[in-house]
């Protein structure tokens, strides 16, 4: 037990004293563990000397295993425990009166009583019980015999490392691509994911047989990282009334980030979440130097000493499968030399030596401004190496160097997007639209423009007012020290500025109304211009999330950009909206409500009547259809063609003989479709809830200027099922006639463009647009 504090358990609870230390305000970790660790040897001692009654401990130890064998003990860890007999016949016995007491206080316990021949038996057969004995120390008992068996552990151990150690390689590359970033993802896993404290454990064990990751573990900075992501951690695991109170959970979701910020008393979630990112970020480049370092040990020999130096560039050479500057080079005035470094670790598929690494941070100075032309070169060519530019990026982020070359970068560096549409932070996210633009290159005459347009779309987000309007600003004033000439620095600026102009304008308004490629050739100066925005759309998009860039949006996106660069060129198009198909037909002449469609589209085929686009939308709703654009035409005979592109909510579409069953009941009055909606609806909110913090607000706003034939209302409102039947259905009460639909989701917020005119076919007065607009927010927040 710890000598500076004695440990009092409020009714012979562990569990209360472990409470008490968690709700400490000032408490943070290690030192927080530490103390909860020695309040459970404590208590775990006088259950051990009870459950004896007496007789000698001779024979028998309690070894403390995982969190509380480190000494690192959060709140919701269990207590991993092992008793280790020497063949004692009251082994048993003696363990159930400890474990009784742990259960009845509603402690987790993982235990085990084993003799020393079974602890080695169960480490030789499971690598997670090896490396839990790594950490295993005696809490009370026979000190002998535990110091025989952690001995005899350690011996199989040093037997078996390299197997072991490469096995366990194994397993964190699994369990990264299994939990992904912590320092890059909206909700991560402070625990298991790349940058988390399963890292930072594995590689303090993995120390303790091979010397090799002396440096990494003993480095204060991980020290420091881990401390971080464990405060957060155990602030998360004591939060009263959520998600957050079960016990294992190390999860940081939307709903929790504003409380644990405020519970850790230093500042919002934001602030929090860039905290987590920053330690984060420590960690995972810890870890992949140390099990690099790891690699080469087992490699033997040849692994172990310096090979012949291989040339990879001026001042570069590749020197024990590590890219190392030479001693002759000067970081100071070869001012592309950080960069080259980079590019050679990616196309030879090593990393940038330590040393070497440390060198570059304190030699390299700031660059000129302009830039010399090499340096603009070699940041073009680093990008265009493709994804693994991303950790030789983060490499030299960590180190300080990006951030010199750029500092704008400060801002969005660590900048979480809170929000469900986006699963990375600002600057990672910039650096996936970087790479998923290279891929793009050959659709556009200026490859260098796209790439650094990629890197710098975002660059305004995390400043006051439009990030894109703030962003075109900075993106003239760093294209200009890059040393772009004004044009191009211009165009580098209209990419940040307009960055989301097609896919918003795709998606939001009618692609097949003239008037919307025509807006677009409005904004865009040139063909070049939006050549570049079209293929910066869709990097973006990719980079995005995988909601964010599909065939349906490319489709609109592609379409929009084609009509607005023949408008660009001085010439014309007309739209022809498509005939019915043979079975579109078939269902028109039989003057009927029909459905057919395949795995995008779905056309439904009804008599012509008000409320009809509700009804179908309701029943789509329903069966587990998001519908993503309409298009209704009439047929000036009584029938109507309602075209709907789809994709399915879950995970396949319904079949359309049962939406046609239901939308003809729905219209009939024999399927309660507003009641269905209303319990669908419940559960979305709940769910919606559940992934997001801040549920955003319905908005209605008017826009007479999109078309010249129909008033274009443009609807933001939560995710919910049905909520394009309501809008449709409150417009249809307005006696408006709905020409066509967008509807595209955003995380979990929707936004939905109607083309609407009155029934007479004219666009809608200002007046009437605006009441109709007022009817649908009623509508919506009823």
């Amino acid at each position: 037990m710890s000598p500076e504090r004695a440990f009092s358990f409020p009714n012979g609870s562990l569990l209360a004293a472990r409470k008490e230390l968690a709700a400490d305000p000032e408490g943070e970790y290690p030192e927080v563990g530490r103390l909860a660790a020695d309040a459970a040897d404590a208590w775990l001692s006088e259950r051990f000397g009870a459950a004896l009654a007496g007789s000698s401990p001779t024979g028998m130890a309690l070894l403390a295993v995982g969190g509380l064998g480190r000494r690192e003990l959060l709140p919701g860890s269990d207590l991993d425990l092992v008793l280790v007999h020497d063949k004692r016949k009251d082994a048993r016995r003696v363990a159930e009166r400890i474990w009784y007491p742990i259960w009845d206080d509603n402690c987790n316990l993982d235990h085990s009583v084993r003799t020393p021949k079974e602890v080695l038996s169960a480490a030789e057969g499971d690598l997670k019980v090896a490396l839990g004995l790594l950490d295993a120390r005696l809490v009370v008992g026979d000190e002998k015999l535990a110091a025989d068996v952690l001995a005899r552990v350690n011996r199989l151990w040093q037997a078996r490392r390299e197997r072991w150690l490469r096995a366990l390689m194994d397993s964190v590359a699994a369990r990264h691509k299994e939990f992904g970033d912590v320092a890059f993802l909206l909700e991560p896993d402070l625990k298991e994911g790349r940058g988390g404290l399963r890292d930072v454990h594995a590689l303090r064990a993995a120390s303790k047989v091979t010397s090799v990751l002396n440096a990494t573990v003993h480095d204060p900075a991980l020290d420091h990282a881990a401390a971080e992501l464990a405060t957060v951690v155990a602030a998360l695991q004591s939060l009263p009334g959520t998600a957050a109170a079960s016990a294992h959970r190390t999860r940081l979701l939307l709903q929790d980030q504003d409380a644990v910020a405020d519970r850790l008393g230093k500042g919002d979630a934001d602030a929090l979440m860039a905290r987590v990112a920053a330690a984060a970020r420590t960690v995972a480049w810890a870890n992949d130097d140390g099990w690099r370092r790891v690699e080469r040990w087992i490699a033997g020999p040849g692994g172990r000493t310096p090979g012949a130096d291989r040339p990879v560039g001026p001042g570069l050479v590749r020197r024990d499968d590590e890219i190392v500057v030479l001693a002759d080079a000067d970081p100071a005035a070869d001012t592309s030399l950080f960069l080259r470094a980079a590019i050679a670790a990616v196309e030879v598929g090593a990393p940038i030596a330590r040393a070497s690494l440390e060198r570059l941070a304190a030699e390299t100075l700031p660059p000129s401004d302009p830039w010399p032309e090499e340096l603009r070169r070699a940041l073009v060519r680093l990008l265009d190496s493709g994804p693994e530019a991303i950790a030789a990026i983060e490499t030299l982020d960590q180190a300080g160097l990006w951030v010199r070359l750029i500092p704008e970068w400060s801002v969005v560096r660590n900048r979480p997007q809170r929000n469900a549409f986006h699963r990375y932070t600002v600057d990672r996210h910039l650096l996936e639209t970087a790479v998923a633009a290279s891929g793009l290159v050959r659709r556009v005459s200026r490859p260098d423009l796209l790439i650094i347009g990629a890197l710098l779309h975002d660059i305004g987000k995390g400043r006051t007012g439009d990030h894109s309007k703030v962003g075109e600003t900075l993106a003239v004033t760093i294209a200009r020290r890059m040393g772009f000439p004004e044009a191009e620095a211009h165009t580098l600026g209209v990419l940040a500025r307009h960055h989301l102009l097609l896919p918003d304008v795709a998606t939001r308004w009618d692609v097949d109304d003239p008037d919307t490629a025509a807006f677009v050739a409005g904004v865009v100066s040139d063909v070049g211009q939006l050549e570049l925005l079209t293929a910066l759309a869709e990097a973006d998009g990719l980079a995005t999330g995988p909601t964010a860039w599909g065939g349906w949006k490319a489709e609109l996106v592609e379409s929009l950009a084609r009509r607005a660069s023949t408008l660009l060129a001085g010439e014309t198009f007309e739209i022809e909206r498509p005939p019915p198909t043979p079975a579109e037909q078939a269902l028109l002449d039989a003057r009927t409500i029909g459905v057919v469609g395949d795995d995008h589209r779905v056309t439904v085929v009804t008599p012509d009547a008000p409320g009809m686009l509700g009804v179908i939308t309701g029943v789509l709703a329903l069966r587990g259809v998001d519908v993503r654009g309409a298009t209704v035409l009439t047929t000036g005979d009584g029938m109507a063609r309602q075209t709907f592109e789809v994709a399915p909510a879950f995970t396949h579409l319904p079949s359309w003989t049962k939406v046609r069953d239901d939308i003809e009941a729905a219209r009939d009055g024999r399927f309660a479709l507003e009641v269905r909606l209303a319990e669908s609806e419940a559960a979305y909110r709940r769910a919606r809830r559940a992934r997001q913090a801040r549920p955003p607000e319905v908005e209605v706003s008017v826009h007479q200027e999109a078309s010249e034939s129909a008033t274009v209302l443009e609807v933001r409102a939560p995710d919910a099922s049905g909520v394009l039947s309501r809008i449709a259905s409150t417009l249809a009460n307005c006696d408006l006639e709905i020409i066509s639909a967008r509807a595209t989701t955003l995380g979990g917020e929707v936004v939905d463009a109607f083309y609407v005119r009155d029934l007479a076919g004219a666009k809608l007065s200002d007046d009437r647009a605006e009441d109709a607009a007022k009817a649908v927010a009623a509508a919506l927040s009823g």
